[in-house]
């Protein structure tokens, strides 16, 4: 892993080179401030925490997540990455964690522009603080598991639309398996409702951003994350050989 942070700083520099960063990021501010703030009425809540605003992330990474994850691979593509990873001593999986926490960094970026609400909340009312570090926290989780789905995208296909609509696509079906669930109750086994449950990443989101931090919600988004980093390595790695 020593070759690790090179990739690591390749990748932010790519980021940070490329205006439909700066463009997707806006987008998703614009977006935040204005569905949190405007269509929904927080300030008359008078709430201790930001759950009304958080409960909008999954939905707006469906436009963010999608467009990083088009940036990963494809100056690699270009350049031939199997004869790169044949010709200098670099790991399949440096290149993908390196390529990954790049793009999980960015997303954390687009958190912390979103800062300024807090001191709303606290100038307006008594904010809890200790939740609203919880809520954010979640939210990176979140766009962590969905950053890890788009790295397995791209490793697929090299055309940029298509990693742009089909980890849009899967976000889309993972966000819709609230709605399956709602339409098979009462229609189907308790074990397979209870299967549909315990998988939906937006059940586990929401009962962190109420402010309830568990290991066990925790623990799912990461093993969530390693699971597509290493289906990305081992798909990688075929690709080379």
């Amino acid at each position: 892993m020593k070759l690790l942070p090179i990739i690591f700083k390749r990748q932010l520099v790519s980021y940070a080179c490329t205006p439909s960063t700066y463009v997707s990021i806006a987008a998703f501010l614009v977006l935040c401030a204005a569905l949190g703030l405007h269509t929904n009425p927080w300030m008359e809540q008078n709430s201790s925490d930001l759950q009304v605003f958080f409960q909008l992330h999954p939905w707006l990474y469906l436009l963010l997540i999608p467009a990083l994850s088009t940036q990963l691979w494809s100056d690699e593509h270009t350049l031939s990455l199997c004869n790169l990873m044949k010709t200098f001593p670099i790991t399949a999986a440096e290149w993908v964690i390196g390529k990954f926490l790049a793009a999980w960094v960015v997303c954390g970026i687009a958190l912390l522009f979103t800062f300024p609400i807090v001191l709303v909340a606290n100038y307006v009312g008594t904010a809890d603080n200790s939740v609203i570090a919880s809520q954010f926290f979640s939210s990176w989780l979140l766009a962590g598991s969905y950053l890890s789905a788009g790295c397995f995208i791209c490793v697929l296909t090299r055309q940029r639309g298509a990693v742009f609509l089909l980890t849009l696509g899967l976000l889309l079906t993972v966000s819709g398996l609230s709605s399956i669930v709602d339409a098979i109750d009462h229609q189907a086994p308790v074990w397979l409702i209870d299967s549909f449950i315990s998988l939906n990443p937006l059940s586990r989101f929401d009962a962190i951003d109420n402010g309830k931090l568990t290991l066990r919600d925790s623990l799912y988004f990461i093993s969530m994350i390693l699971a597509f980093l290493s289906a990305t390595t081992v798909t990688l790695n075929c690709k080379v050989s």
